[in-house]
């Protein structure tokens, strides 16, 4: 009589596998080895884990993955070919979905929160606040205008951002760095106190006036009435987009972000300037006469 405690214990262990299949079971277990295409895991009958069912991102080298102990979902299993697949992605990604869903119930509105710049696109950037990834649109990034969303931020880089809004049906958030960002207004006062003179660039050009960026972000009204001493019946007679001026702030409103500006008053104080210039020290106490005296008398000669 010939007998096997081996395929007695294999029977059993198909067994108990079978339940664990059916219920959707996670169980942990050794990996006993690695193999080419995967890692072997041994459950009383051998287990394969296919190199894609490993991790949900892409592994290189499972040479130390060896020994470790992992938590396995089975996805496969067929007793009378001998096929036992597992995957330890599945129980990752259930976990990263719960993780998910326990934060998008949780996260509101207005929020700040710290997270991980993921990816950036053409469009924007990705950023992982925790288990789930939010939008930066490119125009949230800064209060200034952004060509390439990599000229602001990295992959890698931690930001703090902001929560404009989520879409839990459709598992979307979307986020702001320049919420969190001081405004091009702020200190405004400070910045450009009335009466102060500011060199900006004309941006806009209107009927009543020109728009003149003086710090970025930061755009000030030149009323037509202000642009010069001379009438003009509109202020492109005058100026053109992306000239550099010179202006004088007539009115700061940090509130309301308004800024009044005027190019007149500015030559009004560069007039009274060139008026007030002294001769030098040297030309003191001579008159136009003793300078030419000389000249017109040789003249009468």
């Amino acid at each position: 009589m010939i007998l096997s405690k081996r395929k007695v214990d294999a029977e059993k262990a198909w067994e108990e596998l079978k339940v664990k299949f059916e219920s959707g079971e996670v169980f942990e277990a050794e990996v006993k080895d690695v193999v080419k295409g995967g890692l072997v895991v041994d459950l009383g009958v051998r287990g394969f884990v296919p190199a894609s069912l490993v991790e949900s991102h892409f592994v290189e080298d499972f040479s130390d993955y060896k020994g470790r102990k992992l938590s396995f979902k089975i996805v496969e299993l067929e007793q009378d070919k001998n096929r036992l697949i597992l995957s330890h992605r599945a129980v990752v990604e259930q976990e990263q979905g719960k993780k998910k869903q326990d934060l998008l119930s949780a996260i509101e509105p207005g929020q700040v929160i710290e997270g991980t710049v993921q990816r950036i696109t053409d469009f924007g950037a990705f950023v992982d606040i925790g288990g789930v990834d939010g939008l930066v649109h490119i125009s949230q990034l800064s209060h200034e205008h952004v060509d390439k969303p990599s000229d602001v931020v990295q992959e890698g880089q931690k930001v703090e951002v902001k929560v404009l809004s989520v879409d839990r049906d459709n598992e979307r958030i979307s986020l702001s760095i320049k919420e969190t960002l001081p405004g091009p207004w702020a200190d405004i006062e400070e910045k450009a106190p009335k009466g102060s003179i500011l060199e900006g660039t004309v941006k806009r050009l209107v009927s009543y006036g020109a728009f003149v960026e003086v710090f970025p972000g930061v755009e000030g009204l030149v009323h037509i009435s202000q642009i010069s001493h001379k009438h003009i019946g509109t202020p492109h007679e005058v100026l053109q987009e992306g000239q550099n001026v010179k202006v004088k702030v007539l009115e700061v409103n940090k509130s309301d972000q308004r800024l009044s500006l005027s190019m007149k008053e500015f030559e009004e104080r560069e007039s009274n300037e060139a008026f007030d210039y002294e001769l030098p020290e040297e030309s003191k106490g001579f008159s136009l006469g003793d300078m030419i005296g000389d000249k017109l008398k040789n003249l009468k000669q």
